[in-house]
């Protein structure tokens, strides 16, 4: 895969070259380049923003020199399979979306700053996409944490790639419960079933547990997702018991002194 980003502050990206996607880029799976596209300012004294017609606060970006990076990145690469916009009024950003990008060959990147763009920039994207209700100094950030998760998608990058069927988000599911040494740490103890060394009676139970952690911390998840028939079964006993133990911790209060 390759991945262009345009912004004003390259440096920022020195992340990329470290862990997982350092090691990407030296195992020839990920070409990755962060262009500042103030080498196409709108004058000698480098400015890529302006004051927005009709007034308000702060500056916009210019459209200029971002569509002259845009041009000149296709002159070199050709056309990208996406060109996108990070912006507060995107689609919000998701593992669905994450897996569909990592099946792109090439991705433009664009990150905001200042007030935001000129409308004009978003007649030159694909995709506008939010990673959240909330705002950001710029666009480096949310980028960095997308690419991340997409690129942790393309085959060969993360080494066992059986853990990524598990990981949480992956099958609109939250990850079950893990643990390791010690099997008991200050009276919290490793659940029995994972010493068992009983293959299918510690998937059952992981499954369940990850159905109960997306019942408790992310119920929405499971209206995302595909249940089965067992799924549904785990699901109304996880509610049967936690009903249980809800009247159970009631009774118990009432019974105190």
């Amino acid at each position: 895969m390759k991945i262009d980003v345009l912004t004003l502050f390259p440096e920022m990206f020195a992340p990329m070259n470290y862990s997982m996607m350092g090691q990407a880029q030296e195992r020839g799976l990920l070409e990755f380049q962060a262009h500042d596209f103030r080498q196409y300012a709108v004058n000698k004294h480098g400015h890529v923003d302006d004051y927005p017609y009709g007034g308000g606060a702060g500056m916009l970006l210019r459209v200029e020199p971002i569509v002259a990076m845009l041009e000149e990145l296709q002159r070199q690469h050709g056309r990208p399979n996406r060109i996108i916009l990070t912006d507060p009024a995107g689609q919000p950003f998701s593992q669905d979306l994450a897996q569909e990008w990592s099946n792109d060959q090439y991705l433009i990147f664009i990150c905001g700053h200042y007030e935001g763009f000129d409308e004009r920039v978003r007649h030159y994207v694909t995709d506008q996409v939010s990673l959240g209700d909330y705002v950001l100094t710029n666009g480096e950030l949310p980028t960095m944490v997308m690419m991340d998760a997409v690129v942790r998608l393309i085959p060969e990058v993360v080494g066992n790639a059986d853990s990524l069927i598990h990981e949480s988000h992956q099958q609109c599911l939250l990850e079950y419960p893990q643990y390791t040494r010690p099997q008991n740490f200050r009276g919290m103890e490793v659940p029995p079933v994972l010493l068992s060394g009983h293959h299918e009676h510690i998937e059952r139970w992981r499954r369940k547990e990850a159905l109960r952690k997306t019942w408790h911390h992310r119920p929405d998840l499971l209206k995302q997702g595909s249940l089965s028939d067992e799924d549904q079964r785990l699901l109304d006993q996880i509610q049967r018991e936690d009903s249980t133990s809800k009247i159970s911790s009631t009774s118990q209060q009432k019974q105190k002194p």
